[in-house]
């Protein structure tokens, strides 16, 4: 069980239980009517509490999250742990992994998060806080309990990294709406706007050899296949990704890297800042750019 402890500060005096919850916590509503139903889930100076029960500066709010009742079916695969404590798991995944298991493709990061359990001895469900293309690498935040996940999604700063064809200098951002290709169910287009969703991609280059552009990407908005499709629609397929127009001869995969990221730690508070280093198949099309010391470059982006 893990237990999360509040002090009551001074702006909260004389007010409710249930609105210091949702306010100075970040309760969902979801959690909240959950913990009501555990024996003990919420607490007040170490007394049970009614969520209508008036607080005071100084009372200490405790909440007792139940462990989760069932873990993902395991299923072996590598998995690369950057960043561990007791509400989050930070993975660097591989090329490959898709994020769960389908016809034909067993392996998935959920089934290795359960094989992961099952070693270590935790016990807690597969939650991720955004998902990754099974192609693209890198890093995936996986929230331990529900507290942490509703406190995390929409809150983490991630930066891409991608290599697309053609030469890109400077930067600038792509604000094209973005839809499911008509005739496809996984294919996604750019569009005017109203015509889809609205998508919006900042990137910075960092390195190009004429050929080909590093790029340093930032989303506003998480669209499926964003900034494949930001790329290609402005006629700069990502090198490998041929399911968008990318040439697959230097990589075989779009070469699309989560390789950044920043975070304010659900629970204490703390900055996090985490690197996830590039694959092997990311670098070598690197080296081949003539582009050096990318792990310094991404930290100094």
């Amino acid at each position: 069980m893990r237990i999360l402890e509040f002090t009551v500060p001074p702006s909260y005096e004389s007010v409710k239980l249930r609105g210091f919850l949702r306010g100075y916590c970040a309760l969902s509503a979801r959690l909240l009517t959950a913990l009501k139903q555990v024996p003990g889930g919420i607490q007040v100076n170490g007394l049970h509490a009614r969520v209508l029960q008036i607080l005071h500066t100084g009372d200490c709010v405790r909440l007792c999250l139940p462990k989760d009742g069932k873990i993902p079916d395991p299923v072996p695969a590598p998995l690369a742990v950057v960043y561990e404590d007791a509400d989050l798991l930070v993975i660097n995944k591989q090329a490959g992994l898709p994020m769960y298991a389908r016809p034909g493709h067993d392996a998935s990061l959920c089934g290795a998060i359960g094989s992961y359990c099952r070693t270590t001895g935790e016990r807690f469900a597969f939650r991720p806080v955004y998902r990754i293309d099974k192609d693209t690498t890198g890093l995936v935040v996986l929230a331990k309990n529900a507290y942490a996940a509703a406190c995390l999604a929409g809150n983490i700063e991630k930066t891409y990294y991608a290599v697309c064809e053609g030469c890109m200098r400077g930067a600038g951002s792509i604000t094209a709406s973005i839809r499911v290709k008509p005739g496809h169910t996984v294919q996604r287009e750019a569009c005017d706007a109203g015509a889809g969703e609205q998508a919006v991609t900042h990137w910075r280059a960092l390195a190009d050899d004429g050929r080909f552009t590093l790029l340093a990407c930032r989303l506003e908005t998480g669209r499926t296949h964003q900034i494949r499709v930001h790329f290609s629609s402005s006629g700069h397929p990502l090198a490998g990704d041929d399911f968008y127009g990318g040439r697959t001869e230097w990589i075989g995969r779009q070469a699309l890297h989560c390789g950044r990221m920043k975070l304010t730690h659900p629970v204490t508070g703390r900055e996090l800042e985490i690197i996830g280093s590039f694959p092997d198949d990311f670098k070598e099309l690197l080296k081949k750019m003539g582009v050096k010391n990318i792990q310094t470059l991404a930290a100094n982006d």
